[in-house]
């Protein structure tokens, strides 16, 4: 019986490989850089004590600041893409451990500029922004100051900078675990061979159209993570426990004041994120009775979740036809998006496929110094072509907010990071089920456009819902066990899915696998970033050039406004419900389209 392994990376054609000399050539000229820039840190700090001098020592403070931090971001990206190519490669490990601990050096170096700032008197910091030489920083200083109670004296500041290696632990015990470590049994596939379970292959697996096969893959991949609960469990303890001394150490109610303070963004949004989809879970629960009675099954299994309800309109799509289905997708943004985007392709931004150690899922990262470069994990199928959408979506949103704004500026928010990739699949499945002519392919589509739908505006929601519940338990003075954390999850997905699904008691331990848990109050912004995209999009192929003009500003905006205000501009606002409840109606009425086609 023929066996099915994993490639070598030395085993993949270069074409499919991203091009990190883009931003360091070599690991020699990694290390020449290295050793200037500790150098650079290690000398005095002329700054220090002199912030109210004069403002063009200001000024020349905030622009050593933007390059030591340009630097770093060059040599921390490349050794941590390095390592994400083979996690096993200890040459990388080593490298991008280095890179951490010198960018924790240099926040530390930084610790009093904020500490320092607010020191200064209301009347001085005014005369600094009226001065137009310092015109550049006016936001970022403004940002500074709305945070004032929360900020610590420089001593204070300088210590908790310090501990930012020690804050990271629990996040990269999970990463180095779960990618390096990890490995799973074969299973047989539908073919009777066997093949290696992946993280990469499971969701292939759990869209098989052969129940066994999914069945198989789902039990093999929990009973592994099942053999270390205990470990998943303290790891993720550790985690919110760090994440609630930091908010508390910042003088803030909550872990999720804190993480939302950063954008600027009210408690309300996020609790009305989850109250709205609660008032749609009726729309879910129609979901998955459709789904149950589609697929002909007395009871729906959480193994049952991901196939496809109109298996035999199935694609296979390779990484060629893949990107021309993008381009056509993003056809409505213009010729310069698309050029953009046909470039990318041809120009070494892109890690294709899986192979021994590499990191799984897919993401869009990058430095100001180079393009944006995208990992993916690619599989030939529908799901796939959608992540290139996705990634190529933040991809271009860091493309056009390099190229616009100043150092200072171009990061835009993790709030808004998801519109960019979100928009760009919406657009490639409305021009697909505007020109499939074949009904059940027109069937397969409507129902992966509602996956969507689920996967990341009710998954993502309940996800948001689960770290609010963990953080208050460890807020109340509890702890986070492995069977604590189970019976919260299991609740919850009893809650999202409904009467009409059965709970394997193996969905109980999913959280000990999903990462963004390591990332507080992260995922919900899928789901407010998902809605605020359905909307734009909307607008974008429904009035054209003047969305398309808005939109491509907004692209270009990176972090130079507050995310609300940003997507206020652009022609959504976050702070009502309405862009969740409309794209939730246009759950429901996929819904209504997708039973009529059945």
């Amino acid at each position: 019986m023929k066996q099915q392994i994993l490639k070598q990376r030395s085993e993949i054609p270069d074409i499919f490989k991203w091009h990190l000399e883009d931003i360091i050539d070599s690991n020699e000229k990694w290390e020449e850089e290295f050793l200037q820039l500790e150098q650079m840190i290690s000398e005095e700090n002329k700054f220090s004590g002199h912030l109210g001098d004069n403002v063009e020592t200001l000024i020349a403070c905030f622009e050593w600041m933007d390059d030591l931090s340009r630097r770093i971001e060059d040599l921390y990206s490349y050794a941590r893409m390095r390592r994400d190519e083979d996690n096993r490669q200890t040459i990388y490990q080593a490298m991008s451990d280095r890179a951490g601990m010198l960018s924790v050096r240099i926040g530390s170096l930084f610790s009093f500029v904020v500490p320092e700032l607010l020191s200064l008197s209301e009347k001085r910091l005014e005369e600094y922004t009226r001065n137009d030489k310092i015109r550049l920083y006016t936001h970022a200083i403004d940002d500074i100051v709305r945070k004032r109670e929360h900020v610590l004296s420089a001593v204070e500041e300088k210590l908790l900078a310090e501990t930012g290696e020690i804050a990271q632990a629990p996040s990269m015990i999970f990463t180095m675990a779960n990618n390096a470590d990890l490995k799973f049994p074969m299973i047989t596939d539908e073919n009777n061979q066997k093949v290696e379970l992946t993280k990469g292959n499971y969701i292939q697996f759990l869209e098989s159209a052969n129940r066994r096969v999914r069945k198989e893959a789902f039990e093999t991949l929990y009973h592994t993570y099942q053999k270390q609960i205990n470990t998943w469990a303290a790891t993720l303890n550790s985690s919110v426990k760090t994440d609630i001394f930091y908010a508390r150490t910042r003088r803030y109610s909550s872990v999720l004041e804190s993480s939302l303070d950063d954008d600027r963004v009210p408690i309300k949004v996020y609790d009305s994120l989850i109250n709205t989809v609660h008032k749609f879970l009726p729309e879910m629960y129609r979901y998955i009775s459709l789904r149950k009675k589609a697929l002909g099954f007395d009871e729906l299994q959480m193994y049952d979740i991901y196939v496809p309800i109109v298996p035999e309109s199935q694609k296979v799509i390779n990484y060629n036809e893949a990107q021309k289905m993008v381009l056509d997708g993003v056809r409505p943004l213009g010729e310069e998006y698309q050029g953009i985007l046909k470039n990318a392709f041809k120009s070494g931004w892109i890690d294709v496929y899986e192979n021994e150690g590499k990191t799984s899922g897919a993401y869009s990262w990058g430095t100001y110094s180079a393009h944006p470069f995208v990992l993916l994990n690619h599989q030939d199928n529908l799901n796939s072509m959608f992540t290139i959408a996705h990634e190529m979506g933040h991809a271009l949103h860091s493309y056009f907010s390099n190229r616009t704004q100043p150092y200072i500026y171009a990061k835009y928010t993790i709030f808004v990071a998801e519109v960019a990739s979100t928009l760009n699949e919406a657009l490639v499945m409305e021009h697909l089920i505007n020109t499939v002519e074949d009904r059940k392919l027109l069937a397969y589509l409507i129902n992966h456009y509602l996956e969507q739908f689920r996967g990341t505006v009710f998954r993502q929601t309940m996800f948001a819902e689960f770290e609010r519940e963990i953080h208050s338990l460890v807020e109340k003075g509890e702890s986070l066990t492995a069977e604590k954390l189970s019976k919260c999850y299991l609740d919850l997905n009893a809650l999202y899915y409904g009467p009409d699904m059965i709970l394997d008691q193996e969905i109980a331990i999913e959280w000990a696998r999903i990462p963004h848990f390591y990332n507080a109050y992260y995922v919900y912004k899928y789901a407010t970033g998902f809605s605020a995209a359905t909307a734009l999009a909307r607008g974008i192929l429904d009035e054209g050039e003047p969305a398309v003009n808005r939109y491509l500003d907004f692209l270009s905006s990176g972090g130079s406004d507050y995310p609300i205000e940003l997507l206020r501009k652009a022609g959504v606002d976050m702070e009502t419900p309405q862009p969740v409840e409309e794209a939730l109606k246009v759950f429901g009425q996929l819904i209504t389209r997708l039973e009529q086609l059945l």
